[in-house]
């Protein structure tokens, strides 16, 4: 299981490389990688682990935070309409895009950010994304494709930023005129 003191923290270098893609067929610890980011996340959820294991809450986590340069990241987010998104994502892609941007009034968080941030973060809207997903169940991957919007969208894209050696704080913005705040959308 991860804990946060697994997670490296704005400042290491690694942070900022990008992740090399993931072979297949997939190998004994790329099934437990996933499976351990998934972990993390539903764990970072629930209040009661989170407290015993002082887990910061989280919606996303890429494999590099945790120091392996593979591209691959878990997410387990609710959108607005209680839909539930829960993947682990292998050689994730984005292969189009809304025109539409939108950020989070709030700004975006990290767990590899330990700092208080300000500003907003520039997303599309909704995605197209193409990735394999790891079932947890049986192990099994497929290729898959599919459209987020919204939240689930925005965070795929923060989470493939960190595949790409990019921080949500390297793309802070005072203000985001041509884009609409997302909770204006939903």
């Amino acid at each position: 299981m991860f804990l946060m003191k697994d997670i490296i923290k704005e400042g290491n270098l690694n942070l900022n490389k990008v992740s090399s893609p993931v072979l297949f067929p997939l190998n004994k610890d790329d099934i437990e990688l996933g499976k351990k980011l998934l972990r993390f996340v539903i764990n970072s959820q629930n209040e009661e682990i989170a407290e015993k294991y002082n887990l910061r809450p989280s919606v996303g986590i890429a494999a590099v935070q945790v120091n392996v340069l593979k591209r691959m990241f878990a997410i387990n987010v609710v959108d607005f309409d209680d839909t539930l998104y829960s993947y682990i994502f292998i050689n994730p892609e984005i292969i189009s895009h809304s025109k539409e941007t939108t950020y989070l009034p709030t700004g975006e968080g990290c767990l590899s950010v330990d700092r208080e941030t300000e500003g907003l973060t520039p997303r599309y809207y909704q995605i197209r994304i193409r990735a394999y997903t790891l079932n947890c169940n049986d192990n099994s991957y497929k290729q898959v494709e599919m459209t987020l919007k919204g939240y689930p969208a925005i965070v795929f894209q923060h989470e493939l930023d960190h595949l790409n050696g990019i921080l949500f704080t390297e793309k802070l913005y005072n203000e985001l005129p041509e884009a609409t705040p997302l909770f204006n959308l939903e």
